[in-house]
């Protein structure tokens, strides 16, 4: 039994000057980010690459059309640099990580991503990637899944290989200086999840339950001081995107669950930023968790939560803080209808059942439909 894997190598540096002195960008290194992150820190740190910009070619999160045009800008850049492309650096969030890997397994020629899906774990790397968030949350520096919504299917889909896993993994907490505190608390949400809903995976082993313990409390300390004083987050900058990363690696190894199984179909209908989708179906699933009789491991888990959070009840502690954070809307609040509720429960048992999988207790059609329609 295989207990853990970590393949990134994981760097920590202060600013992307000291990233560009270890790393010794070219020419032949090709970043792909937002201009944003160009304007601010690319460019004044003075990185010779050539760089793709994500929102010349939409601003959504990935779909397969967008992934495509990217693909196709990325094979122009390698036929006219000299040498060809070497390496592929994404500078972003969890939807630039995605494109990115991406980019870094397409054979050349792919002219379409789903093309990838039949042999995705026949894929090769064709690029080494270097994955550098800037966002504390969807932990995809660590991983070897890329998500993009597929417009054949009508809702977002993982493509899964080692192939996809990033050659490095670097942290620059600098990189969250410009971050919004409505995309610091969807992300670092996510992290949360994914470190929780690893912790209640089956495939949970006693190393990816360390990070994934370590993930969250961490991540709930952080929220604690946030919630208290919000000018104290830049000091914990570092420290959420290390338990990001901690929670990468648990999810990376154990995998996600119906929480993130659910939030597809609402993400990928009305462009809900994935985070505050799977935010969503968050507390609603602990709770279906804890009627059915997931006694065992969710008691350990709430034992985590009291004990972190000094409180009896962990789970309604965790829910209490997590409003401070971030109140949570309901479905409706994005355009979601009654109709919905059959839609995406189909959708979700249709096409995530590899996430559902990974379920402590079974997620049918009912239970499903059942926990969203009580978040509409």
């Amino acid at each position: 039994m295989k207990l853990l894997q970590i393949v990134p190598a994981i760097h920590e540096f202060p600013d992307l000057a000291a990233f560009d002195a270890e790393f010794r960008l070219t020419q032949r290194d090709l970043i792909l980010t937002n201009a944003r992150y160009d304007a601010r820190y690319i460019k004044p740190a003075g990185l010779p690459c050539p760089v793709i910009f994500r929102e010349q070619f939409g601003s959504s999160e990935p779909n397969d059309r967008m992934v495509n045009a990217i693909l196709a800008r990325k094979q122009e850049l390698h036929a006219s640099v000299p040498g060809g492309i070497d390496r592929i650096i994404a500078i972003g969030g969890g939807s630039i990580m995605d494109m990115a890997k991406v980019l870094a397994v397409a054979p050349e020629g792919t002219k379409d991503v789903n093309d990838l899906y039949p042999g995705m774990a026949e894929l090769k790397r064709q690029h080494e990637l270097i994955a550098v968030p800037t966002t504390c949350g969807t932990g995809s520096e660590v991983t070897n899944i890329s998500i993009v919504f597929r417009s054949a299917l009508g809702t977002k889909h993982g493509l899964v290989g080692d192939a996809l896993y990033p050659v490095h993994a670097v942290l620059i907490p600098q990189l969250l200086e410009t971050l919004p505190y409505h995309v610091f608390a969807c992300s670092a949400i996510d992290a949360l999840i994914h470190a929780v809903e690893s912790y209640l995976s089956p495939l949970a082993t006693p190393l990816t339950d360390v990070f994934g313990e370590l993930a969250m409390r961490e991540i709930v300390r952080g929220f604690a001081v946030v919630a208290a004083d919000r000018a104290a987050l830049p000091s914990l900058y570092g420290q959420f995107l290390r338990a990001a990363a901690n929670a990468g690696v648990a999810f990376g190894n154990a995998g996600c669950g119906p929480v993130h199984a659910l939030s597809f179909a609402l993400g990928g209908k009305y462009h809900v930023p994935h985070g505050e989708s799977c935010y969503q179906y968050f507390m609603p699933v602990l709770r279906f968790y804890k009627a059915a009789g997931a006694a065992d491991k969710l008691a350990r888990l709430e034992a985590l939560l009291a004990e972190t959070l000094h409180a009896e009840d962990g789970l309604n502690a965790l829910a209490e803080l997590l409003e401070r954070i971030l109140p949570r809307k309901p479905m409706s609040a994005y355009g979601a209808v009654e109709a919905d509720v059959e839609a995406f429960a189909r959708s979700t048992i249709d096409n995530q059942q590899r996430l559902l999988g990974r379920a402590c207790v079974p997620v049918t059609l009912d239970v499903a439909r059942g926990i969203i329609a009580d978040c509409l």
